[in-house]
C-alpha cells in the first residue's frame, strides 16, 4: 500500500524540523535514486524533487505520514553538481541528523544494486556503525541488473556490505519492483 506521503518542509538544521513520533531516513551516494525511490514508495511522480544532475537535494527534507510519522530524504554524498561551499556544509548537516534527530527509527542506505557499494557508501556504514546508528540496505536500480548477472550481485553486494543475502532489500523504484516489501517495512516502523 502506497505510504500517503505529504512534503512539509525542509531544513539545514535538524533542530529546525518539526517533532515526529517516529521517524525513518534515506542517505545514499548523489545519484542512487533516493527521490525516485521516494516518489515510488508513495506513488506519487513530483512528491520529491527528481533530477538527472546529481546533487539536486540539499537540505533535510521531511515528509510526513496521516498518523504523523515522518519520512526524511537527505542530501547525497560524493559528487554533485553543486559548489564546493555548498557541499562542505553538507557533512555536519548529515552527521548532527544522524546522531542527535531522537525520533529516528532506522536509516535506509541506499546502495546502486548495479554497481554495488561504492567507497563512500562502506565509509557511510561504518560510520553509522561506530555512530550506533540502526541502518538498513536497500539495493536501488535492480532493473539495471542483467538477470544473469543478479545472483552473483546479490552475493557480491551483500558480501560487501558485511551482510547476509538476505538482509540486504532490492528495489527498483523505475519497475516497482520490491516497493511493496519496503512500503510494509516502513509502515510497521511507523506505525505509532
Amino acid at each position: 500500500m502506497p505510504l500517503q506521503l505529504t512534503f512539509v518542509t525542509s531544513a539545514k538544521r535538524y533542530t529546525d524540523l518539526p517533532d515526529s513520533p517516529a521517524e525513518v531516513a534515506f542517505v545514499g551516494r548523489s545519484n542512487v535514486g533516493k527521490s525516485s525511490l521516494i516518489n515510488a514508495l508513495a506513488n506519487r511522480r513530483q512528491l520529491a524533487k527528481v533530477s538527472n544532475t546529481p546533487g539536486r537535494t540539499q537540505l533535510l527534507n521531511l515528509f510526513v505520514l496521516p498518523n504523523g510519522a515522518t519520512v526524511v530524504d537527505l542530501p547525497g554524498y560524493g559528487y554533485a553538481a553543486v559548489p564546493g561551499r555548498e557541499r562542505a556544509t553538507w557533512q555536519p548537516m548529515i552527521e548532527g541528523y544522524l546522531l542527535e534527530r531522537e525520533p529516528l527509527t532506522l536509516v535506509f542506505v541506499l546502495v546502486d544494486g548495479e554497481i554495488g557499494p561504492t567507497k563512500l557508501d562502506l565509509q557511510m556504514l561504518a560510520w553509522l556503525q561506530a555512530g550506533a546508528v540502526p541502518y538498513q540496505i536497500v539495493a536501488t536500480k535492480l532493473d539495471k541488473v542483467k538477470p544473469s548477472k543478479l545472483a552473483g550481485r546479490r552475493q557480491q553486494l551483500a558480501r560487501a556490505c558485511l551482510l547476509e543475502e538476505g538482509d540486504v532489500m532490492w528495489v527498483s523504484a523505475s519497475k516497482g519492483t520490491g516497493i511493496d516489501r519496503l512500503q510494509a517495512h516502513i509502515n510497521t516502523l511507523l506505525t505509532t
